[in-house]
C-alpha cells in the first residue's frame, strides 16, 4: 500500500450506482463506496463484486457502506469492521428511491436464486 491515507473525506462519490454494473447494464444488491477515491462497487453478495475488484486493482483496501443509514467501514488489507470513521464528502449513500437490490428496471426476477438466497 502506498503511504497516502486509504481515507480521502473530500472526494465526493463516482455517482449513485455501481460504475461497473451501469457501464455493462447489470445489477447490484447493495453498494460501496472507496474511502480514498469515491469510487462506487456493488458488494460481495452481488454477482459481480465490483467493489472488491475495484480494491484489489487499486490498492485502496478502505470501503465505507453507500447504503442508506449505514456508517460502517471496512479494511479489506485487514479484515477489520469499523462500526463507523469520519464524516465522507455527501452524499452519504445511494438516492433513498434506488431499490434495493438494484437498479430499477434490470433486476432479474430470480435475482434472489441468483446470490445464492
Amino acid at each position: 500500500m502506498s503511504a497516502e491515507s486509504p481515507i480521502d473525506p473530500t472526494v465526493p462519490p463516482s455517482g449513485t450506482g455501481c460504475v461497473e454494473c451501469d457501464a455493462a447494464g447489470g445489477w447490484w444488491l447493495h453498494l460501496r463506496r472507496c474511502a480514498r477515491c469515491g469510487h462506487i462497487g456493488c458488494c460481495d453478495d452481488s454477482p459481480s463484486k465490483h467493489a472488491t475488484a475495484h480494491a484489489k486493482e487499486t490498492g485502496h483496501p478502505v470501503i465505507r457502506s453507500f447504503e442508506p443509514g449505514e456508517v460502517w467501514f471496512w479494511n479489506y488489507d485487514t479484515s477489520e469492521f469499523y462500526e463507523s470513521g469520519p464524516d465522507l464528502a455527501a452524499p452519504d449513500s445511494h438516492p433513498l428511491d434506488q431499490p434495493v437490490p438494484g437498479p430499477a428496471g434490470r433486476v432479474p426476477a430470480d435475482w434472489s436464486q441468483r446470490i445464492g438466497g
